[in-house]
């Protein structure tokens, strides 16, 4: 999928702590725990939760983000549709790592299984 420079930069310089809160708003308001959530974030990208609130402190960009992240290697199993972009023809590594987060947090959101979303 093509991307036009505007989304592209927007994604790098977006930060991580702008969007996490909207995270745990949208799991908690589905009944799901922030527990549930940082288990979610840490089967992607190996941060715990210590290490997420320094890159929030930090306020690292969803670039500094995914540098730093150890991304699972099941990561590519995350297919589907999540903000009108279908995840597996992003061609942008960034994007597609950052949309990879969005269909977890989605599908947490939805109830879908603890199992079935840590592929």
């Amino acid at each position: 999928m093509k991307l036009t420079a505007e989304h592209i930069k927007r994604m790098e310089k977006l930060t991580f702590g702008s969007v996490y809160p909207h995270y745990i708003s949208k799991v908690e308001k589905k009944g799901r725990t922030k527990e549930e959530l940082h288990q979610t974030i840490e089967w992607l990208t190996g941060f715990d939760k210590n290490r997420l609130q320094e890159l929030i402190s930090q306020e690292a960009t969803f670039e500094t983000f995914f540098q730093q992240a150890n991304l699972h290697p099941n990561a590519y199993l995350i297919k589907g549709v999540i903000c009108g972009y279908r995840i597996e023809e992003i061609d942008h590594s960034l994007v597609r790592q950052v949309r990879y987060l969005d269909k977890l947090v989605d599908e947490l959101a939805k109830g879908r299984k603890m199992e079935k979303i840590l592929r």
